[in-house]
């Protein structure tokens, strides 16, 4: 089959997410039949380096062997079961294994289905807590640039105006405040001292602050300090409201330790998993919270007190065994130890955009880089041309408007990585032309 033909088909029936549609009159799609490793390929045999992951779930390539063979093998005993009232090995073992590696002090898993769904557990659990022990505490914090999702709650906590400002009538309130503006430790204090007024006076009736650690991905791949979270730690603790960590897009090896909060090795009252939690194969998120949390919740049976949010797929047996294979090759592999030079590679190779006149800005956490280009207007569509230079090259980047980042399985190899980082600059140098 060629790929127009698939194209033509599904452009007849699918409503493709974060696109306009209108743009597929010139822009192609692009029609994958099949993946390997970090390539993925479409019907005609053309590859494409996946730079970005696949939205950033992909952690050990496309049809990775060994998850294969564990999601094969959950298919002949249990493909799902109801969680409330049953339970099964899968989930079990997963849980145990989370909270061995999480966070000290995180002693409960509650499954859901994605990222937005835990940040909607996250805060109706944390609001509710509050409801349970006599207070009501209507607002959240969130950071400003932030994003938690596309949900009503989860929409209502971010503060990225693309997918914000639509809704915004129907969003519960909220309330921002400042990211430290840059990677440098000093840039954390004002926006700390801002949060510590605002906390004199309403604390009361806040519940929680809801933070992505160290990089704001959906907002433009920002950076900051893990200083930062050290400090929000001991605010939210002296004022008594919680410390929710949304770790979706951070967990799992990105930033070069396994959760983003292990650089400051502070424990939330929250964290959230998702994305590379399966290893990018099923949708699957657990948010983790505290024995505190859970007994405010444990009581003989009333509705009110009650934490009564489910999902039909929680705790899919067949997801759990792709997690749990996931953290199989973590613990076999050594895969943390063996990012080191990736990472290494990645920093010296993005100097080397710094050079050019368009490029305002470089950063990286981890095995996350990110390019900030300047002196573009928004109808330019920057983004759009690397993206259109990427696939013409064989590699798939999809920058958020004027960032090129690059967010890629962890399993890439340096030459991979040479190739990735060569397409890109190839496509930003080509914007000077």
């Amino acid at each position: 089959m060629k790929n127009s033909e698939f194209v033509d088909r599904d452009l007849k029936t699918v409503w493709h997410p974060c696109s306009q549609m209108k743009d597929h009159e010139f822009l192609p799609m692009i029609p994958i039949k099949s993946g390997k490793g970090v390539y993925l390929q479409d019907f005609e045999g053309n590859r494409y380096l996946d730079a970005i992951s696949s939205w950033w779930v992909n952690l050990f390539g496309h049809s990775n062997e060994y998850i294969n063979s564990k999601v094969s093998e959950q298919l002949e005993t249990l493909e799902h079961v109801i969680l409330a009232g049953f339970t099964h090995e899968g989930a079990v073992r997963l849980s145990e294994r989370i909270l061995k590696i999480a966070p000290q002090g995180l002693s409960k898993v509650f499954f859901a289905d994605n990222g937005s769904s835990g940040v909607e557990v996250a805060l109706k659990m944390s609001f509710h807590y509050h409801k349970n022990r006599g207070e009501t505490r209507p607002y959240f914090i969130s950071l400003k640039n932030s994003y938690h999702g596309e949900t009503l709650g989860a929409l209502a906590v971010g503060d990225v105006e693309l997918y914000k400002d639509t809704y915004s009538e129907m969003l519960m309130k909220t309330i921002q405040v400042p990211v430290p503006e840059d990677q440098k430790e000093e840039s954390i204090w004002e926006p700390i001292q801002e949060l510590e007024v605002l906390l004199e006076k309403r604390s009361h009736e806040i519940s929680g602050i809801i933070l992505e650690p160290l990089v704001q991905c959906a907002g433009s791949m920002h950076m900051y300090h893990w200083r930062y979270l050290i400090e929000v730690k001991r605010v939210t603790e002296k004022f008594g409201i919680h410390l929710i960590a949304d770790e979706v897009a951070t967990g799992f090896g990105r930033t070069g330790k396994m959760f983003a909060l292990n650089h400051a090795e502070i424990s939330p009252d929250f964290m959230i998993l998702s994305k590379g939690l399966t290893g990018g194969y099923l949708p699957l998120s657990l948010v983790l919270t505290t024995d505190r949390v859970y007994r405010e919740f444990y009581c003989d049976y009333t509705l009110q007190k009650s934490f009564l949010h489910s999902h039909s797929y929680t705790g899919n047996a067949l997801a759990c065994s792709a997690a749990n294979a996931t953290l199989d090759i973590f613990e076999n592999e050594n895969i943390l130890n063996s990012l080191s030079e990736k990472m290494k590679f990645m920093k010296r190779e993005l100097e080397k955009f710094q050079k050019l006149p368009n490029v305002k800005e470089v950063r990286q956490t981890g095995m996350i880089g990110a390019i900030e280009l300047q002196g573009y207007k928004w109808e330019d569509r920057i983004g759009l041309e690397v993206y259109k230079y990427g696939l013409e090259n064989g590699v798939l980047l999809r920058p958020l408007g004027h960032i090129v980042y690059f967010m890629p399985p962890l399993s890439i190899t340096i030459p991979e990585m040479e190739k990735m980082i060569s397409v890109a600059f190839g496509g930003i140098s080509k914007l000077i032309q």
